[in-house]
């Protein structure tokens, strides 16, 4: 599965379907996998949106202000930068710098605050 996963291209979103000791216990595979995507889904089904040439969010009801690019299909790849989301994880299986406790001490924003 590491290697399958290592050769896959870049993905919207990626789920893995386990339970919390099988992420704890495959750290490799879950970095790999977390490499490729931009949601990162534990157990859960996403949206079924395709990044491709015929898909397309435009006029009259574009999905972005700015009109060069579409939420969707290949312009909208465009839009996306490297973040990721954590759906559907528990605390301690979250990084380190997402735990609510926040042991690395980092200055982050929470519910519109920004603090330590």
């Amino acid at each position: 599965m590491i290697q399958v996963a290592k050769n896959l291209e870049g993905q919207l979103t990626s789920t893995l379907m386990a339970t919390s000791n099988d992420i704890k216990n495959n750290n490799e595979l879950v970095e790999a996998v977390k490499n490729i995507c931009g949601r990162f889904i534990l157990n859960g089904v996403p949206t079924g949106v395709e990044v491709c040439l015929s898909q397309h969010h435009g006029w009259p009801f574009p999905a972005t202000t700015d009109s060069r690019f579409t939420s969707v299909g290949a312009d909208g790849i465009r839009r996306f930068a490297r973040p990721i989301a954590f759906q559907n994880w528990s605390n301690d299986l979250l990084p380190d710098e997402l735990k609510n406790e926040n042991p690395l001490g980092i200055w982050r924003t929470v519910n519109d605050e920004l603090g330590k």
